[in-house]
């Protein structure tokens, strides 16, 4: 018979009763983090805590080898890991307590950096932590969390671990962690050179380097600025880079690791990159003389898209001919010159909205198949991440690597997001949620570069109501692609179909009010059934794919959702 509480006690009171009673056949140290955690909320870390809560804080201290105090704040932090920006008195505010009582855990935090259990990061004047994914899934899988080793790397793994140290580490211990990881990676190409340049006294050089060698390797960004390593130092270092590099007398320019990044002849004086030379000697292990830095690992070469006839409404056609147009390089270069003498920004942003299946995205490739112009495409979905920040520093990611392209490719090329609705949509006013906030993030970042931008982006989306004023000021060309007409879709069908008839194309075009994508799938249907059966699918049978198309809704009660 199951025991009855008693009325004072409480459902925590008896899991830990059951630890110290041996009642328990197996404790997990998730379970046990949930019994500290349970305990501090209910008893607001008062007197009786550490009593009732010292077989739970004695399983994850021994585990994890901790003392109970920090065994408490580690449960804690697992408690609030979903948060990339654990502040301190967040805790005050979870168990309940006074603000002092968990200012007293701060040592704890900064042991708990030390061992590697959790990150601390400068985020403006405060101090935030978050706990790494890794440690997080071995809590859940009850295995003991070891910080993965530092040394005996190879360069790629050395570049991975980089890059989570410039992610997750705040910029007083940057320089410190990364020094950690060439020292101890000597076996290494990169790690000699680095070590070889002598910059043991030039602390704001040595990190500068890194900046470089992450953004190159890790970011595929090849033109470097100011607003790139910004975030990693103090202003009075970014006053003392500024000067030098403009003067050119820093060391690693003097080395010439350094240099300005160069158009048509012309050093750009806001951008460097690192030299040729450089490249060779600290990247030698990935063999960057015979890969030539992933120039074009992103792109997606203009030659390779299959030509493909569409068709359109007149008023789009027109201005698809006339985009057409202005992306043909022979006009290209002429115009953007013309805005760039007349003041004006030289980029050009193209919204393409309107119903799904009307060949917005297929109109992207196809005008840059006609104009010869490569192709970066933006997954807005892989953008996005769980991880609060990352999702900004990925989109800014993706301008920096376009932006390197541009500067790199004889023909600029056209950066495509594709299904950008989540992203153009309509901000948050006074947003409280972590999403909301990095929505908004996100689309203050892309309209920033909006402005700044010396290419061609081309957005696509379902949304027609739900634009955000902002971008709809900064998409020069905007064109809506409607449900094709009666006579575009006959075409269409013919097309697709070249064995029916003109009058059995105008059947359907005028029976089915489907769109172009719609239609091709009715043509694959076809194709399916003719491999299948061996014999061309009577009229009956395509007006039989047709009504399973509409998913089972009657036609006339159908909603027109426009083209």
């Amino acid at each position: 018979m199951k025991r009855r509480l008693d009325a004072k006690e409480t459902v925590c009171d008896t899991e830990v009763k059951q630890v110290q009673d041996g009642k328990k056949s197996k404790q997990t140290l998730i379970g046990a983090i949930e019994q500290i955690v349970n305990l501090a909320v209910e008893l607001k870390l008062g007197d009786t805590f550490h009593e009732k809560a010292r077989p739970a804080l004695a399983y994850v201290a021994e585990s994890m080898s901790l003392n109970e105090e920090q065994a408490l704040v580690f449960a804690l932090f697992i408690e609030k890991s979903t948060d990339d920006h654990i502040q301190i008195s967040d805790f005050a505010e979870l168990v309940g307590c006074r603000t002092v009582r968990i200012i007293s855990m701060m040592a704890e935090a900064d042991m708990l950096v030390e061992k590697r259990f959790i990150r601390r990061i400068k985020d403006g004047d405060s101090i935030c932590y978050s706990v790494p994914k890794e440690l997080v899934n071995a809590i859940k899988e009850n295995r003991v969390y070891t910080p993965a080793p530092i040394d005996h790397l190879t360069t790629e793994q050395l570049f991975d671990r980089m890059a989570e140290v410039f992610k997750g580490t705040d910029k007083d211990r940057l320089l410190q962690e990364l020094d950690l990881l060439v020292a101890a990676n000597p076996q290494l190409a990169f790690c000699r050179t680095i070590q070889s340049y002598g910059l043991r006294d030039y602390n704001e050089e040595r990190l500068l380097l890194y900046v470089f060698c992450n953004r190159f390797i890790n970011l595929d960004n090849d033109m470097v600025g100011e607003h790139d390593w910004d975030e990693f130092f103090s202003r009075s270092d970014m006053r003392f880079i500024s000067y030098h590099l403009k003067g050119h007398s820093l060391v690693l320019q003097t080395m010439n690791v350094l240099e300005n990044c160069n158009s048509d002849g012309i050093n750009d004086p806001e951008y460097y990159h690192l030299t040729n030379k450089a490249k060779e000697e600290l990247f030698a292990d990935l063999h960057w003389t015979d890969q030539q830095t992933k120039k074009k690992s992103h792109l997606l070469d203009c030659t390779t898209f299959a030509a493909k006839e569409l068709f359109y409404n007149p008023a789009v056609q027109r201005q698809i001919d006339r985009l057409g147009e202005l992306l043909d390089p022979e006009h290209f270069a002429d115009i953007q010159q013309r805005l760039e003498a007349g003041g004006m920004r030289k980029g050009f942003a193209c919204l393409f909205y309107g119903a799904p299946g009307t060949g917005k995205t297929e109109t992207v490739y196809q005008l840059a198949r006609r104009t010869g112009r490569d192709l970066m495409v933006v997954d807005v979905s892989q953008i996005k991440s769980c991880w609060v920040g990352e999702s900004e520093k990925n989109i800014k990611a993706a301008f920096d690597r376009y932006r390197s392209y541009v500067r790199q490719s004889e023909r600029v090329p056209i950066l495509l997001f594709n299904e950008a609705d989540s992203v153009l949509g309509i901000r948050q006013e006074g947003a409280q949620r972590a999403v909301e906030k990095m929505e908004n993030s996100i689309q203050n970042i892309i309209l920033q570069e909006m402005e700044q931008l010396d290419g061609i982006m081309i957005a696509t989306t379902n949304l027609t109501q739900n634009l955000d004023k902002a971008f709809e000021r900064r998409f020069l060309y905007k064109i809506e692609f409607e449900k094709p007409s009666t006579e575009a879709k006959s075409r269409i069908w013919r097309s697709m179909i070249p064995t029916l008839n003109e009058r059995m194309a105008e059947t359907l075009a005028e029976r089915y009010d489907f769109s172009g994508g719609q239609i091709e799938n009715i043509a694959r249907k076809r194709t399916v059934d003719m491999i299948l059966q061996g014999a061309e699918p009577s009229f009956e049978q395509l007006d039989e794919y047709c009504r399973s198309e509409i998913l089972g809704q009657p036609e006339r009660s159908r909603r027109k959702i426009g083209f």
